[in-house]
């Protein structure tokens, strides 16, 4: 996938999800685990959750949802007993420390 002109946060989403093509990624951002792309309209109408849009990609808005993090565990059992298949991948740093390694 061609990441040069997306952001790094979306440049490392991608990254991951070419990794697990085949897996709903739930991609932690702060409180939320969002997803974006198919995996957000699919995970949307399955769980019966907003879809929204954030920023383009390829002359194309963005489809996204998330779920908080602290009620992820409901929605991952949801997903999985409706058959789909989902990766987690989990923020390792707050965004205050990576602005003060700079």
């Amino acid at each position: 996938m061609n990441t040069d002109t997306v952001t790094p946060m979306m440049a490392q989403y991608l990254e991951i999800k070419a990794q697990m093509p085949d897996a709903l990624l739930f991609y932690r951002m702060g409180d939320f685990y969002e997803m974006f792309f198919d995996d957000a309209t699919q995970a949307a109408a399955a769980l019966d959750i907003t879809l929204t849009k954030r920023g383009m990609h390829k002359g194309e808005a963005i489809s996204m949802c998330g779920v908080p993090y602290h009620a992820a565990e409901g929605y991952l059992q949801q997903l999985i007993r409706k058959g789909f298949r989902v990766a987690i991948a989990e923020q390792r740093e707050y965004p205050a420390e990576a602005k003060k390694r700079g």
